[in-house]
């Protein structure tokens, strides 16, 4: 059970939201939190994300602290703010 979740945690990190370098596309900060409380947790797969922190590290990039609030393993997400696309 320990490898499983150490190769989950491994998997987290290398996709989207995972690392600085690889954020998680969004159109408004508005929306973060709501798709933080849907994503499943890595180590017990349930949504139950609760937002400990959540600042802005640079312009449209956000840094999310999570806790599971099932199984209360630590998250550190990151999500990019990009602009809508225009209509034609």
């Amino acid at each position: 059970a320990k490898q499983l979740v150490h190769a989950k945690e491994k998997l987290f990190l290398v996709g989207p939201g995972g690392a600085r370098e690889r954020p998680i596309e969004v159109t408004s900060a508005a929306v973060i939190e709501v798709r933080t409380g849907q994503l499943p947790c890595v180590q017990c797969d349930q949504a139950m994300y609760r937002v400990r922190e959540h600042e802005s590290a640079e312009a449209g990039l956000r840094r999310l602290d999570l806790i599971c609030r099932h199984c209360g393993a630590p998250r550190i997400m990151w999500f990019r703010i990009v602009a809508p696309p225009e209509p034609n």
